[in-house]
């Protein structure tokens, strides 16, 4: 789980006709594998454990460097020191490199004096940079000196996925409905910097029942405080869930939630899923992509991150006025259709990729050019 893996799932599975793609990622700890998912071939390789939230794979940069030298093309989802060392020490003049540009190191600053020049470097060989919103940009002093290599390309959903329902999937949302009849529901990792132990604290506030979906490192320590606010009864972590019951859970739900309290955050595709099912929005006012997202009293309300106060107002306001919520939900659904389509999405980052590996190629024989140039010319 987790939107890095979403958007790269996404991106070999919507591009499956255009390019042939090999996805490198690492173990957290253990042995390494390779399987297929979704047709696309997956290498997994070992680590020792990880350290700051980085696996310790000594193998990583090696393989990186061998799938290097048989593709066109390496697009590298950072941020991920390990890709940045690699690219570092050594990468092929002929590959050409796309870095999508997902957030800065924010939680694990201390690792900063030693990696940021290595990601300096890698943004120096890069032939291209992809970003979600034109915030990141702005607001990153990492990114600044290479703004003229930056393509905003915002990230795009299926939202006809989100917004039809079955007659199966009414039923259960139905049910779900009657069971929790102010339900507000939250999506993403266990992790300190999506602010769910912010979201938690807000509920003793707010008359109405919370779903958390996700895993991570955090579940034990927000069951403790779930348990120990006395919410047992009204807030609890549901898990992975898969998409065709997430779907329904957000359908029957009155409000999502993205309570992020930090940068690490730089879009929230939670958001244009729970926008596809028409429901309105309380986010962070960060200083990233997350509020242009949901805009503020357009389809979401925007709070200061980690203000509990504000947040359960929010929340209880959205509950008790079900004409505002119907109307930042409609204004949602409109705009994840007009703005954030998931085939826009992949054209626009297909268009860069080609871009790359066009710049890359060796310049043509002007002898060769001119008769390519003639071949082209139709006939009269």
């Amino acid at each position: 789980m987790g939107g890095i893996p979403e958007v790269i799932r996404l991106v070999a599975g919507g591009l499956s006709r255009n390019c042939s793609s090999r996805i490198l990622v690492s173990r957290m700890q253990g042995r390494g594998n390779k399987e297929v998912m979704d047709q696309v071939p997956v290498h997994r390789v070992s680590s020792l454990g990880n350290l700051l939230s980085m696996p310790l794979a000594p193998t990583y940069p090696v393989a990186l460097w061998v799938g290097a030298y048989q593709t066109d093309l390496v697009a590298y989802h950072a941020p991920f020191p390990l890709v940045d060392l690699a690219t570092s020490l050594h990468f092929p003049r002929h590959t050409a490199l796309v870095v999508h540009w997902h957030a800065e190191i924010v939680a694990q600053r201390r690792l900063l004096p030693v990696v940021a020049p290595l990601i300096r470097r890698t943004l120096a060989r890069a032939d291209r940079i992809i970003v979600s919103s034109q915030a990141l940009i702005d607001n990153s002093h990492v990114l600044r000196p290479f703004a003229d290599k930056c393509v905003v390309i915002p990230f795009g959903i299926e939202s006809s996925i989100w917004s039809r329902l079955s007659a199966e999937e009414t039923t259960n949302v139905a049910e779900l409905r009657a069971c929790s009849p102010r339900l507000v529901v939250a999506v993403g990792r266990l992790v300190r910097y999506k602010g769910f132990d912010v979201l938690i604290e807000a509920m003793r506030k707010v008359d109405g029942q919370l779903t958390i979906v996700g895993t991570g490192p955090l579940e034990q320590a927000l069951r403790h405080q779930i348990a120990a606010a006395g919410l047992a009864q009204r807030v609890q972590i549901a898990g992975y869930l898969p998409q065709p019951q997430l779907k329904c859970l957000l359908h029957a739900s009155r409000v999502f939630v993205l309570p992020s309290v930090a940068d690490n955050e730089a879009f929230g595709i939670a958001q244009l899923e729970a926008m596809a099912c028409a429901k309105p929005i309380v986010n962070t006012r960060l200083s990233t992509g997350v509020p242009w997202v949901a805009r503020d009293g357009l389809e979401a309300v925007t709070v200061a991150p980690g203000a509990v106060d504000d947040l359960a107002s929010a929340v209880g306001m959205l509950l008790d006025d079900k004409e505002k919520a119907a109307t930042l939900g409609s204004a949602g659904l409109r705009r994840v259709a007009d703005q954030f389509g998931l085939a826009d999405f992949l054209t626009n980052v297909l268009a860069v990729y080609r871009q790359a590996v066009l710049a890359r190629q060796p310049p043509v024989r002007s002898s060769l050019r001119d008769r390519v140039s003639l071949d082209r010319v139709p006939d009269p």
